[in-house]
């Protein structure tokens, strides 16, 4: 099982503060907008005297919200074809073991979300990277990179759309390339789409499930931990019109028995979240991409990619090998009592070797904290020694 590149250096993070040092957290995607308050309320004013199982596939009441929110994204499900899921990260594991056996392959264009790894290792699952390229801005590499990937045990194609770590946005035109494989490869299309919300630029973000060939090829993955701020809840949902994919994943959420109750009341409150709360977490999020990605631009020797959704970015640095520079800003460097924490990319790539100077920087931090975290990158930059 394969260490976390977002979490294995916490251990020096904690160290640093225990030496008074103020760290700024630019390595994990933990929102500081408030989660909505209708969320809160709902926990608060529960009224619960039992705090029973919930039926296996969630709650029959907020899958038929969940499926009311996707018909305003002009994504046609039902309750039936949604189970609720202890996380995004318990979806993705129903759906590879929904879909694929031990020594299946799943194809992924990397960088990717570096607990695909994880969830491919504890499935039995094994992940073919077709790289994308920095100097692309991580766009979908061509067909032909894909088809030449696909095997017998090739069972699907697995994306993040929007990106993390690289924060890119497919296009419609992208989806369709992405259907055609599937399609005439009779495999599954797996989208992780937690970001769905968090488009910039004028973009609009286009789901597998708007188009109709793919209703017995698609899987989503979905998730209230970005969308809402709510990270610590726990919920997300795995959706598919595919009667068996759903009938198999059914079986793995019995087997867990139920996603926890408090978490749905929260998340069924937060589907009631108004436009104005997303019209003004977005402004917020471009404002700060901006300031980071032009700040970065700024710093001798850094490449960085430009994040059309999500709230991550790569940047490739002048260094060797990242994961010591993380360390090292954690354990020796410091500017007035500050430093900064950084994920290493290389563990967002499953090919070996490949983004060993790069980082992923999630801009999640109030502007003026983002200026001064990449100042002290810039400072460090300057004094360290590879």
């Amino acid at each position: 099982m394969p260490e976390s590149p977002i979490r294995k250096l916490v251990p020096y993070a904690e160290k640093a503060r225990k030496q008074n040092k103020h760290i700024y957290h630019l390595n994990i995607g933990q929102p500081d907008i408030k989660s909505p308050a209708a969320a809160m309320e709902a926990v608060a004013k529960h009224g619960i005297d039992v705090l029973a199982y919930s039926r296996s596939e969630g709650s029959e009441e907020y899958r038929e919200k969940i499926a009311a929110y996707y018909h305003k994204n002009d994504i046609p499900v039902s309750a039936d074809d949604i189970i609720v899921t202890t996380g995004g990260s318990e979806a993705l594991l129903f759906a590879m073991g929904s879909i694929c056996d031990a020594g299946d392959e799943v194809i992924i264009p990397e960088p990717f979300y570096a607990n695909y790894n994880g969830f491919a290792t504890a499935s039995g699952v094994n992940i073919v990277p077709v790289i994308s390229k920095i100097e692309d801005n991580f766009a979908l590499p061509p067909i032909a990179e894909f088809e030449k990937l696909i095997t017998p045990n090739t069972k699907a194609i697995l994306i993040c759309n929007p990106g993390n770590p690289t924060g890119y946005l497919y296009s419609e035109e992208e989806i369709k390339t992405l259907t055609q494989i599937v399609k005439k490869h009779d495999l599954f299309l797996v989208a992780d789409e937690v970001y769905r919300e968090f488009v910039y630029d004028g973009r609009e973000h286009y789901s597998i499930l708007q188009e109709e060939s793919m209703a017995e090829n698609g899987i989503i993955i979905d998730s209230v931990s970005k969308r809402y701020s709510m990270c610590g809840a726990r919920i997300g949902c795995l959706v598919s019109k595919n009667k068996e994919v759903i009938a198999t994943a059914l079986k793995f959420a019995q087997a867990r028995l139920s996603p926890p109750t408090f978490a749905q009341l929260a998340s069924e409150a937060a589907l009631d979240t108004p436009q104005s709360y997303f019209d003004d977490v977005i402004e917020e999020y471009v404002d700060r991409r901006n300031t980071l990605v032009t700040e970065l631009q700024k710093i001798p020797g850094v490449t960085v990619g430009n994040p059309t959704g999500a709230f991550y970015c790569i940047a490739q640095l002048p260094v060797k090998n990242s994961d010591r520079f993380a360390q090292w800003l954690l354990e020796e460097f410091d500017v007035n009592g500050e430093t900064i924490m950084v994920a290493p990319a290389a563990g967002f790539y499953s090919t070996k070797g490949v983004g060993l100077n790069q980082v992923r920087i999630a801009y999640v931090l109030k502007k003026e904290s983002l200026l001064k975290a990449v100042e002290i990158l810039k400072k460090a930059l300057e004094q360290y020694q590879d």
